[in-house]
C-alpha cells in the first residue's frame, strides 16, 4: 500500500502528526509513506526512516508574492506523483484540501466538515473522519490514521513511544556542560501572548542550579535572550541553529523549558524531559503529559476555536511552581 501524508507546517504541528508514523509500520511494514510538506520544513522529516520520499510546495512563498502563475506550477508539481492508494490530509485547511485533491490518488481522506479547522476543506475529500476539532491534535491525528488503515493500535500506545526525530549528526555545543545539567530555555514564539516574560526566566535561573542555554530563532527572539543575559550572566545564548541541529541540541540536555512552540514539542518527540508553559492556547489539546513531559496552564478560559491573542495570563505562571517541576524532573 502507497499513501501520501499531507502536513505542511509548522514544527509542532508536524511532531504532532508524525507521531503515527512508527505505529503504521509497527502494524503493516509494508505501507509505503510519502510526506507533504512546506519547503522550509523538511529537514524536519528527511532523515526519518519511515518516510520514504518527501514532497516539497512553497505555499508561503506564492501566498507572499500572490502569483497565480507559482500557484499553477506547484499544483502541476504535485500531479507528477503517485499514484497512490490513500491521501491524508493531516491539516485540514483550504490549502492542504487543494494540495491532498491535486495529487493522484484513489482515495483522499481529511476531516469532515465539523470537525475541520476550515469547514470549506471537507469539499475535496471523497472520504472523510468525524473527530471533534477541540479535542487533543496528537489524538485527533493518530485517530485519523487509524481510521485511514483499519489498524488495531490505540491511543495510549503514544505513551510508551521511541523518539522520533532524527539529526544527520550529533550537534557539537561548547554551551554544553559536563558538570552541570543542561537546562534549555525558550523565550520566544509565534506571538507575543504565547510568551513567558523575560524577567521571569532570568528568575527561574536564579532558583534553579543549572547550565541554562537560550535558543532563538529571528532577530526579535535574539534581542530577547540578550536581555535576559544581561540580568543572568552565566546564561549562554546559542548561535542560530538549523532544524537539525537544533534536534540535535535537544536530544543532547537535561530539560528543555519554553512555551507551545516547535522546540518544546520537540523535547517531547525526543523523549526528553520539558516543561510546556500555556498561556491562550490550551494545553489539553496540545500536548501528550508523561511522567517526563509536564505542562503548566495559566488560569485563563481557552476557546481551541479562537484563540485569544490578547490573553496575556501566561505571565501569571509562578516561576516557582516551575522550579518545583523542574527539581523532580532533572533528579
Amino acid at each position: 500500500m502507497k499513501i501520501a501524508i499531507v502536513k505542511l507546517s509548522a514544527v509542532g504541528d508536524i511532531i504532532h502528526a508524525m507521531v503515527a508514523l512508527q505505529f503504521i509500520k509497527k502494524y503493516n511494514q509494508a505501507v509505503e509513506v510519502d510526506w507533504v510538506v512546506e519547503e522550509a520544513y523538511k529537514d524536519l522529516l528527511k532523515t526519518h526512516p519511515d518516510i520514504n520520499n518527501i514532497i516539497t510546495v512553497n505555499i508561503k512563498k506564492v501566498k507572499k508574492q500572490k502569483s497565480l502563475y507559482l500557484l499553477y506550477k506547484e499544483l502541476k508539481k504535485l500531479r507528477g506523483f503517485g499514484p497512490y492508494d490513500l491521501v491524508i490530509d493531516m491539516q485540514s485547511l483550504i490549502k492542504s484540501a487543494i494540495i491532498s485533491k491535486v495529487i493522484p490518488s484513489k482515495i483522499t481522506l481529511g476531516f469532515d466538515k465539523p470537525s475541520s479547522r476550515e469547514a470549506l476543506s471537507s469539499i475535496f475529500y471523497n472520504k472523510t473522519f468525524k473527530f471533534s476539532y477541540d479535542k487533543n491534535v496528537i489524538e485527533r491525528n493518530f485517530e485519523l490514521v487509524k481510521f485511514a488503515l483499519d489498524h488495531p493500535f490505540k491511543f495510549e500506545e503514544i505513551r510508551y513511544k521511541s523518539p522520533f526525530l532524527f539529526s544527520q549528526s550529533k550537534y557539537l555545543n561548547s554551551c554544553l556542560s559536563i558538570n552541570k545539567k543542561n537546562i534549555v530555555l525558550i523565550p520566544g514564539a509565534s506571538f507575543l501572548s504565547k510568551r513567558y516574560p523575560l524577567n521571569k526566566f532570568v528568575e527561574l535561573t536564579n532558583l534553579l542550579d543549572g547550565n541554562f542555554l537560550v535558543i532563538w530563532g529571528d532577530a526579535n527572539e535574539k534581542r530577547i535572550a540578550e536581555k535576559i543575559k544581561i540580568q543572568a550572566p552565566d546564561v549562554r545564548i546559542c548561535e542560530k541553529l538549523t532544524i537539525d541541529s537544533l534536534v540535535s541540541l535537544i536530544s543532547q540536555v537535561d530539560l528543555v523549558i519554553g512555551p507551545d512552540t516547535g522546540p518544546t514539542h520537540m523535547a517531547w518527540a525526543l523523549n526528553v524531559p520539558s516543561i510546556t508553559l500555556f498561556g491562550p492556547t490550551p494545553g489539553y489539546r496540545n500536548s501528550c503529559v508523561t511522567k517526563i513531559n509536564k505542562i503548566i496552564e495559566s488560569k485563563s478560559e481557552v476557546n481551541p476555536f479562537k484563540i485569544n491573542k490578547n490573553d496575556l495570563t501566561i505571565n501569571n505562571i509562578d516561576v516557582q511552581e516551575i522550579v518545583q517541576i523542574s527539581k523532580k524532573l532533572l533528579n
